[in-house]
């Protein structure tokens, strides 16, 4: 979603959790520093995580206690350029992770179990970016950079590449249990935002876009990461709208061209999800899929959709379908 988009996501629906204890010893061989872990390049691809293990050295030397002056110029100035960006965009600042630290131990003394997970991850998204290359031969592969940031948002995705916060994904209770998973699920969901960044970013960037607009923005990223992780990001919304599909896809049309997305979109809390419109929007986007005959240029019409009124015209959906 875009960075606008993320944000209003992110200020419900991620914190973070982590291990407790001196586990970091073991982690410094996992992504112990900028010249020790290159990035892993494929389909011309960078996949950072070095920014991680540099905010726990500095994490573990204060034992947990980082001033805002030790996280400012130990992890951030010396960081990637994708967290300067996030950082840029999203008031990522020594003081502010200083303060979120003090404010939430826990989200950043628990993340550290995530670190286990990171080169696994690297590896399952470089094969599903690739995987997003064949069936999408027009994508283009800006950088991902996995950083530590203030708790929220969980990351931002735009036209230079996506941004996650490791502590922020890490916390949801109800999202994907398992760790690696999600996090290749939601980088491939935030991937295929990179591209509507990139190709339609009238659509992508307007400022007050309708229910629809931004339920099939977000159906078509859950739809391609489907295609290339093996499953959509929310992966909760399957069992929460089983057998309300007719009811729920209803009540959807009598307000898919509203402006205020709150009923619908970036509504989920810390304990509680919502986003019933990327579920919607997933099965309009799946079903205009189904229903096309060429499946390689329907992907490309999916990605670089412009007219979302057009495309749920040509989709072959109605409240309540059964897709395959």
């Amino acid at each position: 979603m875009n960075p606008t988009h993320k944000l209003l996501r992110s200020n419900v629906k991620r914190v973070a959790i982590a291990v407790i204890g001196s586990a970091f010893a073991g982690t410094a061989t996992i992504c112990s520093g900028q010249s020790a872990t290159p990035p892993v390049t494929a389909t011309g691809l960078d996949i950072q995580i070095d920014d991680v293990a540099r905010f726990y050295q500095v994490y573990n030397s204060a034992n947990g206690h980082p001033t805002a002056e030790q996280l400012q110029h130990d992890y951030i100035d010396p960081g990637s350029d994708g967290l300067h960006r996030l950082a840029q965009l999203r008031n990522v600042t020594g003081v502010s992770i200083a303060e979120a630290i003090a404010k939430h131990p826990e989200i950043y003394a628990d993340a550290r179990r995530t670190l286990a997970f990171l080169p696994a991850v690297r590896r399952r998204v470089t094969v599903a970016l690739e995987t997003l290359g064949q069936l999408y031969p027009e994508a283009e592969f800006p950088p991902v950079t996995i950083v530590i940031g203030r708790g929220k948002p969980v990351g931002v995705t735009d036209a230079k590449g996506v941004m996650i916060g490791l502590e922020a994904l890490s916390a949801v209770t109800w999202l994907e249990p398992n760790i690696e998973d999600r996090f290749v699920h939601v980088i491939s969901h935030e991937y295929a935002h990179v591209q509507q960044a990139l190709k339609a970013p009238a659509l992508y960037n307007d400022p007050r876009p309708t229910v629809l607009e931004v339920s099939l923005i977000e159906g078509a990223a859950e739809f391609t990461a489907e295609l290339t992780s093996g499953s959509v990001s929310d992966t909760d919304l399957k069992q929460i709208t089983e057998g309300r599909e007719k009811e729920i896809e209803t009540a959807f049309v009598a307000d898919e061209d509203q402006t205020d997305l709150s009923k619908w979109l970036y509504n989920g809390t810390l304990t509680m999800p919502g986003d019933l419109g990327y579920w919607v929007g997933y099965r309009i986007i799946k079903s205009y899929y189904q229903h096309s005959r060429d499946k390689r240029q329907a992907l490309r019409q999916i990605l670089e959709m412009t007219d979302p009124k057009a495309l749920l015209a040509k989709s072959g959906w109605y409240p309540g379908i059964r897709l395959q």
